[in-house]
């Protein structure tokens, strides 16, 4: 009994060491980024806002995609950019994020040549990934919802981008609270990712934001 005793108090300290790491881990990401989540207006010179995907319903932006691409519209009529990248999952035919977000863009008044796809965002990592090494971009202004900025912006710091966040956060949205769970596991997995700095799951050729974004068009 003593023996089965002493193997409960290790397994409960084990565990809420855990915790602790878990938990103060998820804390450093958002303390050391808050600061570099902003409205937007006080950005000068970005070399492209960053809009990254979410889900698609058919040809059609999800209420969560729809909010991420009409702040960063507004971003770029503002002119915080001159270049938008849409980064989302198109690797199958039958499923493609970026064409829809640059479709949608387009018709809420950007200019098609203004707009990157990055056909292989397949996760955070990979779309801030890409942003500094396929297209060569700087400085960023990222746009997703404010739970997710912390994390966008940690990385995109831990590689060497100047990076901002502006939050597309604009109503309550289906399953916030698992998603909001569900983060801070995501946090901790990127913040050891960046300690190793793993290239990208796809790369390619160079295409500099600073050039003519139809060069990305697939179709």
């Amino acid at each position: 009994m003593k023996i089965i005793k002493k193997l409960g108090i290790v397994l409960i300290i084990i565990i809420l060491l855990m915790l602790v790491v878990i938990f103060g881990i998820n804390g450093y990401v958002r303390v050391s980024t808050k600061e570099k989540i902003v409205n937007g207006s006080e950005i000068e010179n970005a070399d492209a806002i960053l809009i990254l995907g979410a889900g698609v319903w058919g040809s059609e932006p999800s209420p969560m995609l729809k909010d991420r691409l009409d702040t960063g519209i507004d971003l770029y009529k503002n002119k915080i950019s001159e270049k938008i990248i849409v980064s989302g999952d198109h690797l199958r035919e039958d499923y493609d994020e970026v064409n829809v977000m640059k479709n949608y863009a387009i018709k809420n008044g950007v200019e098609s040549s203004d707009v990157f796809m990055d056909h292989a965002g397949l996760s955070t990592y990979d779309s801030i990934y890409r942003a500094k090494e396929i297209f060569k971009a700087k400085k960023i202004v990222i746009v997703t919802q404010k739970y997710h900025l912390y994390r966008a912006i940690y990385i995109a710091n831990k590689l060497g981008l100047e990076a901002y966040g502006v939050s597309a956060t604009t109503r309550s949205y289906k399953g916030d609270t698992a998603r909001e769970i569900r983060e801070i596991l995501a946090r901790d997995k990127d913040a050891v990712k960046c300690v190793f700095k793993p290239k990208s799951t796809y790369l390619g050729e160079e295409i500099p934001v600073s050039g003519n974004g139809d060069i990305t068009n697939d179709k």
